[in-house]
C-alpha cells in the first residue's frame, strides 16, 4: 500500500534494501545534510538483481520501490572490487561465497584467494553506486563513490559489516592502518564509499 510522501514537515523517501545495516547507515549520511529528510525501509517485493554493473542493479531495485511504495526511491548497489582479481568480487560482493549471502563465508573465501598476495598488491576499492528513481516522472539517476584501500592478511575489528574487517582505507591519520572494522560508526558514515556516493547525489534530492 503505498506511503504518505510528507509528515510533519518532512519527507519520506524508501531506501530499497532489506539490509538493516544499510538502513542504519543510510540514515545517519542523510540526517547529516538533510534532516528533512525520512529514510524508510522496503518491505515490498525483492526484484531480480540481474543487471552486471553497480549501476544497473541499483536502477532494478530503486524502479520496484518507487513502483511499490509510490515514493521516491534511493538504492545502493555497492561492493569490493579487488585490483589483482581485476575488478571481482564487484557484483557479486554479496554472493561470493554462494548464493545463501553468507557474509563471514565471503569474507574468509576472499582471504582465501588473497593468501598468497605480497601487501602491495593486495590494494582495492570500495564501491557504491546510488540510484535515485522519482515515480510518475522520468527523473532517475545515478551516482558513485569510490573508497580506496587495500585489504589486510586477517580479519580485525567488530564494527561494520561484510568486507568492513579486512579494508583498510588509504590516507589514515598519522598513517594508521586500521581496518574498517576498527573504526566508529561516526568515522567510517564521514568517509565511506556511501558518504561519497552521496555527496554526489545531495544536489538531486532537491526532486524530491
Amino acid at each position: 500500500m503505498p506511503h504518505s510522501s510528507s509528515f510533519v514537515g518532512h519527507r519520506r523517501v524508501v531506501l530499497a534494501t532489506h539490509n538493516a545495516h544499510k538502513v542504519e547507515e543510510f540514515r545517519a549520511i542523510v540526517a547529516a545534510t538533510r534532516p528533512d529528510l525520512e529514510v524508510i525501509g522496503y518491505d515490498g517485493p525483492e526484484p531480480v538483481e540481474d543487471g552486471v554493473t553497480f549501476a544497473e542493479n541499483a536502477l532494478i531495485k530503486a524502479r520496484a520501490a518507487a513502483a511499490h511504495t509510490g515514493l521516491p526511491a534511493l538504492a545502493d548497489d555497492s561492493g569490493i572490487c579487488v585490483d589483482v582479481l581485476g575488478g571481482s568480487p564487484g557484483v557479486f560482493s554479496a554472493y561470493w561465497a554462494g548464493h545463501a549471502k553468507d557474509a563471514a563465508a565471503n569474507l574468509t573465501l576472499l582471504l582465501d584467494q588473497l593468501a598468497d598476495v605480497a601487501d602491495p598488491h593486495r590494494t582495492a576499492s570500495f564501491v557504491s553506486t546510488i540510484a535515485l528513481v522519482v515515480p510518475n516522472t522520468a527523473s532517475e539517476h545515478v551516482v558513485e563513490g569510490r573508497w580506496h584501500g587495500r585489504l589486510a592478511a586477517a580479519a580485525s575489528g567488530g564494527g561494520g559489516f561484510g568486507y568492513d574487517p579486512i579494508f583498510i582505507p588509504d590516507g589514515q591519520p598519522d598513517g594508521a592502518e586500521r581496518t574498517v572494522g576498527e573504526w566508529s560508526a561516526e568515522e567510517k558514515n564521514a568517509a565511506s564509499h556511501r558518504s561519497r556516493a552521496f555527496a554526489a547525489l545531495t544536489p538531486l534530492l532537491a526532486l524530491i
